[in-house]
C-alpha cells in the first residue's frame, strides 16, 4: 500500500525518529522499533484487509468516524489513526492517538 502522512510531526517521528510534536516518543527506543515494523508492514501489504491477518497489530475501523486504526506496540495505547481509500491501496495517517479506550 502507498501510505503518507497528513501530519508532519508524525511523519518526522516515522522516518526520522525526530518530531517536536511527538517529543517523548523520539527517546523511547523499543517503541520507535514497533513504530518502524507497523510502518514498513503497512507499507508491504496489499491492501488494508491484509492488516487483520496481524493480530498484534488490532486493526480495527472505528464506527463513526470513517477512520481505521492500528495499535504501534502491544502493552501500550498509542495507535496509529488513518483514512482509507476506497482502492485500498493508499492510507494517510493523520495522528498518533494515545487516549484509546479513554486513557489520558
Amino acid at each position: 500500500m502507498k501510505v503518507t502522512f497528513e501530519d508532519i510531526d508524525l511523519e518526522n517521528l516515522v522516518l526520522t525518529h525526530r518530531s517536536r510534536k511527538y517529543k517523548k516518543y523520539q527517546r523511547d527506543g523499543k517503541f520507535l522499533a514497533a513504530l518502524d515494523k507497523v510502518y514498513f508492514l503497512m507499507q508491504s501489504e496489499k491492501d488494508t484487509l491484509s492488516l487483520a491477518n496481524y493480530s498484534f497489530l488490532h486493526y480495527e475501523k472505528l464506527k463513526g468516524v470513517g477512520m481505521s486504526s492500528v495499535r504501534v506496540m502491544n502493552g501500550r495505547v498509542e495507535r496509529l489513526l488513518f483514512h482509507e481509500y476506497e482502492e485500498g491501496v493508499e492510507i494517510s495517517i493523520i495522528e498518533m492517538d494515545n487516549t484509546h479506550y479513554g486513557q489520558r
